[in-house]
């Protein structure tokens, strides 16, 4: 006869006598312990599955010891990176030994429940709604939107008067004192093209005393005639 039993997250095969290594317990050394998920119990040939635990089954079992398991060592590396890094670590277990299966366990008897009135339920409903519904808020007032004005319609316009026409003013008579003045005629402007006419210049007079310039002689030419040797 053995049990499956989950425990820690994990599934051992269980059967009387036997001693497991197990996730740690919260348990003192020496104390008993019961393991209700069971999910698997064969009894001579007869296997009970469960859905997912056996309701009828149990194991219980005796608390040997607490404590830890062998070290691992945890190496980790990044080539061409410079890492590496070395830890260890000691798992904390828990040794038990199995001392019974039980397969005629009786499921716990639940509590009777008191039934309230239908009444009093919808009462209890109502209260509860009430106290958790936030507080309603006024509704907004809309403010009447003011009513379109009418335009007045437009005045005609009342046609104008005809003015009446301009009396002519009478000249006055010309009396005989009165005489035109003579206004001065204008200069005539001077051309802007026009350019002024430079005035000659007047030629200096002979003085007295000055001798007459007497002409200059030709100097005398000399020519050598063929065959003359200088001495």
């Amino acid at each position: 006869m053995f049990a499956v039993i989950k425990t820690g997250g994990k599934q051992y095969r269980a059967k009387e006598g036997d001693v497991l290594e197990i996730e740690k317990l919260q348990v003192e050394q020496g104390k008993k312990v019961t393991f209700e998920e069971v999910l698997l119990v064969e009894d001579n040939g007869k296997v009970l599955i469960g859905q997912p635990y056996v309701e009828s089954a149990a194991v219980t079992a005796v608390v040997l010891e607490n404590f830890k398991d062998d070290k691992i060592i945890v190496f980790k590396k990044k080539r061409r990176k410079q890492y590496k890094r070395k830890t260890g670590h000691r798992q904390e277990l828990t040794r038990i030994k199995i001392e019974k299966i039980e397969t005629d366990k009786k499921p716990a008897a639940k509590k009777p429940s008191e039934k309230k009135e239908p009444a009093a339920i919808e009462e209890a409903v109502e209260k509860k709604a009430v106290e958790k519904a936030p507080a309603a808020k006024p509704a907004p007032v809309k403010e009447a939107a003011p009513a379109p004005m009418k335009e007045a319609p437009a005045k005609k316009e009342a046609p104008a008067a005809k003015k009446a026409p301009a009396k002519k003013a009478v000249p006055k008579a010309k009396t005989d004192e009165a005489k035109p003045v003579k206004k001065a005629a204008p200069k005539p402007k001077p051309k802007a093209d026009a350019k002024p006419v430079k005035k000659a210049a007047p030629k200096p007079k002979p003085k007295a005393d000055a001798k007459p310039k007497t002409a200059a002689k030709p100097a005398a030419k000399t020519t050598k005639k063929a065959g003359e040797v200088k001495e």
